[in-house]
């Protein structure tokens, strides 16, 4: 088996989202310029460095439309007769899509790309598109943990005082997961226990593919794939359970209030590697810079600054206040005071507003 079929990567998108009381799809909501779904899948597809897999509900041609184009399945992937040609393009290799017809639990899910990955792969690795917050890196983690013991299996979790619905991690007396309960079914004496399954894994393909059907269906009729971690403890296998520093990257999205949570810890997390690399921003929480944004050092940027899409700011620039870049190149020096730019290039040292609205379209 080659070193790109070590590791597969599935993602998890077929839940309604019902939470978010809205038509749109809850992994298509956006979150900095992009929609959920596309964080998850740039994060899995660092660590896998393979086509992902992304399980949708029936009704999810909308999902398939935005990762489309370059992103959408191929001819001959599961579902690729239905794949819109349009869409946002997230470059790379290909996203292959399997549908769950049924929504019957995160292990039922699982189980749809089966058809496709059994026999590819030496592990799986399953996170889910409303955890757009966890780090490329920490799924590497989780694959390297997985792959220095390749019969065991790795989880993450994390401690938490606020459970935001995920299930408590129980521990033996050796301080080893026995078991990982949910939390409609736990006890309050269970409840109280503050390490919990963040919900992202890496298997062992084959013990992964045989093990899904002996899953047992819950009270509520589903079938869930914490009730994996219980199986692997019966079969001896060793379970890893990496628990995470930062509880912000656990951030699940199930409400409009965890979105901007969501928003809020991604913002930080930005601005904060900007600063890092030579940036000036006066007041971080006032100053917005989605990911596709490019910025040279000494640059200062002051407050009620917006930087989106495929920005490109060059070195020992100044921004702001109450600026807007949509699309925009400045050249170095350049001074934008109160303004807006889209779609246009800048020479350098331009010195722009204030009160100036200038578009290329």
């Amino acid at each position: 088996m080659s070193v790109e079929a070590a590791v597969a990567a599935v993602i998890l998108a077929a839940g309604q989202g019902t939470r978010m009381r809205s038509r749109l799809p809850k992994v298509l909501h956006p979150l900095m310029g992009k929609p959920l779904i596309c964080h998850a899948l740039e994060a899995a597809r660092a660590a896998s460095q393979r086509p992902p897999v992304v399980v949708i509900g029936p009704s999810a041609e909308a999902v398939r439309q935005a990762v489309g184009s370059n992103g959408g399945p191929r001819p001959g992937d599961v579902g690729a007769d239905s794949a819109a040609a349009g869409g946002q393009s997230l470059g790379g290799p290909a996203v292959r899509f399997v549908i769950q017809d049924q929504q019957l639990g995160t292990a039922h899910a699982l189980r749809q790309a089966a058809s496709i990955l059994e026999g590819c792969s030496q592990a799986v690795l399953v996170t889910s598109a409303d955890m757009p917050l966890l780090r490329a890196e920490t799924l590497q983690r989780l694959v390297d943990a997985q792959s220095s013991d390749p019969g065991s299996l790795a989880m993450l979790t994390v401690m938490a005082e606020n459970p935001r619905g995920f299930g408590r991690v129980l521990r033996l007396p050796d301080g080893g997961v026995q078991a990982v309960v949910e939390e409609a079914q736990a006890t309050p004496e269970q409840l109280a226990l503050r390490e919990l399954n963040v919900g992202a894994y890496c298997f062992p393909a084959d013990w992964l593919w045989r093990s899904l059907p002996r899953v047992p269906v819950s009270p509520k009729g589903e079938y869930y794939l914490t009730d994996l971690i219980a199986l692997a403890r019966e079969d001896g296998r060793r379970i890893h359970a990496i628990v995470l520093d930062d509880p912000g990257e656990t951030i699940g999205v199930n409400t409009r209030a965890d979105l901007a949570d969501a928003e809020s810890t991604l913002r930080q997390r930005i601005n904060r590697a900007w600063m890092l690399s030579g940036v000036t921003i006066i007041d971080p929480q006032a100053t917005y810079i989605e990911p596709g944004v490019v910025i040279g050092k000494d640059t200062v940027i002051w407050p009620n600054s917006f930087l989106h899409g495929q920005t490109w700011v060059g070195e020992a620039c100044t921004l702001g206040p109450n600026t807007i870049l949509r699309d925009a190149r400045l050249g170095r020096g350049g001074q934008v005071l109160q303004s807006v730019l889209e779609n246009v290039t800048v020479e350098e040292d331009a010195r722009i507003g204030p009160f100036a609205h200038i578009s290329g379209k």
